[in-house]
């Protein structure tokens, strides 16, 4: 059954009213009629079955006849700080952190970074990839895409989380299995580091923070395979899969 992502407020007690691309999707794309039955998702957690009422201009009603809540959402929250790459490889971090779980996403200006993310159209192109991906992996919601920040905001975000761990190549005694150890927080940050990876003075404000430092191998990972891969051990940890 189709999968539509619509927002909290365009519901009224049973009644849903579906509008922008989505609109555009189920009536000129998909060529969807009355009568037709959908999923449609909040983005906050419910998912929504419907069927088809009524075709507008500009939007599509929907009779909504059950919902439930989505067992897609991991019960740890996970936020990635990510160290701004080189284009396309931010556009892949966002959608595989999606895929994955991720319940926020955080570009972060660093010092070593050569990339960055000063344009809103870049970051809204990230939202939309955030929404696309979510919506093929079935998730209740749709991960957030913040706009970038610098390295101290972000360090004092992600202090706020149960657990902040931050990959360092240097490390050699932490592991991020051993950071993880013992009960399973509710929220967890982690930091990764651009493609020339954080400077010696940046770890030293994350340890200020009270961030872990920890390893992701003995390997050194390209940005893009540090973040996917500390997701996916968490995910792991956190949750069968």
């Amino acid at each position: 059954m189709a999968n539509f992502y619509i927002d909290k407020s365009d519901i009224t007690e049973n009644r849903a009213t579906i509008t922008g691309e989505e609109a555009v999707h189920i009536s000129r794309v998909l060529r969807m009629k009355k009568g037709d039955n959908v999923t449609l998702c909040d983005g906050e957690g419910t998912f929504y079955e419907a069927t088809l009422s009524e075709f507008s201009e500009k939007s599509v009603a929907a009779e909504i006849t059950s919902s439930r809540r989505a067992e897609t959402e991991p019960e740890v929250k996970l936020t990635i700080f990510q160290g701004v790459p080189k284009n396309p490889k931010l556009e892949t971090i966002v959608q595989k952190l999606t895929e994955i779980g991720a319940v926020k996403i955080v570009p972060v200006d660093t010092k070593r970074a050569v990339a960055k993310l000063d344009k809103s159209a870049k970051v809204e192109r990230l939202r939309k990839i955030a929404r696309e991906a979510a919506k093929q992996s079935k998730r209740g919601i749709v991960p957030e895409v913040a706009d970038s920040m610098s390295f101290k905001k972000a360090v004092e975000m992600a202090s706020e989380s149960d657990l902040s761990i931050i990959a360092y190549e240097e490390e050699v005694e932490t592991s991020l299995k051993m950071a993880l150890s013992g009960k399973t927080p509710k929220t967890v940050s982690v930091m990764i580091g651009p493609e020339g990876g954080f400077e010696k003075a940046e770890i030293e404000k994350a340890l200020d923070k009270d961030a872990k430092i920890i390893s992701l191998g003995k390997r050194i990972l390209r940005t893009e395979t540090a973040s996917i891969t500390a997701l996916s051990l968490i995910m792991l940890k956190a949750e069968t899969i």
